[in-house]
């Protein structure tokens, strides 16, 4: 079982920055996969960006790639999201999951019903 952590959000400006942080506890795997999403009341949760926990290769929703920068510090069993010139359309919650039934060739999965853990959620919101 894996559990999740989510931290950083916070209101900012357009055009600001900001690091989210999901600590995860549990037994992880190198096979897992890590993803950050997010959803707006109303709308689907929207896959944001996900990363191997083994090799870090990375994928992005093409919306963010200019943006947005996601990593994992295998030691402090960490991922990160590193959001840059934000703009109002990125406010949503922001969730961490893991998709622990991914297999070592699979790539990265883009949606939720892949992922079998979730972290609590942290709020962003980008102002005009």
């Amino acid at each position: 079982q894996v559990q999740l952590v989510e931290s950083g959000g916070g209101l900012v400006q357009a055009g600001d920055s900001l690091r989210l942080s999901c600590v995860a506890s549990g037994q992880i795997f190198g096979t897992y996969g890590m993803a950050w999403f997010r959803q707006v009341p109303g709308k689907e949760r929207e896959f944001v960006a996900g990363i191997t926990w083994r090799a870090g290769t990375p994928y992005y929703l093409d919306s963010v790639k200019a943006r947005f920068t996601i990593s994992r510090d295998m030691f402090k069993r960490t991922v990160l999201l590193q959001m840059n010139s934000l703009k109002p359309e990125d406010t949503a919650v922001y969730y961490c999951a893991a998709d622990t039934r991914r297999h070592v060739d699979d790539p990265v999965h883009t949606t939720q019903e892949a992922y079998d853990f979730w972290g609590q959620g942290t709020q962003v919101t980008v102002s005009s």
